[in-house]
């Protein structure tokens, strides 16, 4: 009726190791390069995208391969894109890989762009967390300084 054969620490490790899979919170979602989306694409974990997406992502961690393309905004925590992007980006941590190609404007809070990264389109800096009180700003608006005006023959160093 009983069998030695299955010790008993092995039949109760796999729900463990399942359970533990499942509970560790870091999952990550994939799209293939052979899958299309159109539509808004949301994921509370981490996404890697090499398909191609016509609407907005919004996901904490997003890696983008080479050959992806997506035709929308892009909020995450944090991104890595090696792709094109057809509109606005909104990330915390941004690095811009050499291949991507970026048409539109991007907010960060901390940017890297490797060589040969491009981007078409306005960048601002966000501090971390919330937007800037206004009201709290130690700058005294009596303080006027002359603007910096380059000419044609001016050169930065």
């Amino acid at each position: 009726m009983f069998s030695k054969s299955k010790p008993q620490n092995e039949t109760t490790a796999v729900p463990r190791t399942r359970e533990r899979a499942s509970n560790s919170g870091h999952t990550f979602s994939m799209i293939a390069s052979d899958v299309e989306i159109v539509g808004n694409v949301s994921a509370k974990v981490d996404l890697h995208i090499d398909g191609r997406i016509q609407g907005d992502v919004s996901c904490g961690s997003l890696v983008q391969g080479e050959s992806s393309v997506i035709a929308g905004k892009v909020i995450a925590e944090s991104a890595k894109l090696s792709g094109q992007i057809d509109g606005s980006i909104e990330a915390g941590d941004l690095v811009i890989e050499a291949s991507a190609r970026i048409k539109g404007d991007v907010s960060y809070e901390s940017l890297t762009i490797a060589p040969g990264g491009q981007v078409e389109g306005k960048f601002k800096h966000k501090a971390p967390g919330a937007a800037p009180n206004l009201r709290k700003t130690t700058v005294d608006p009596k303080l006027k300084e002359e603007p910096l005006v380059l000419d044609k023959e001016a050169k930065v160093a």
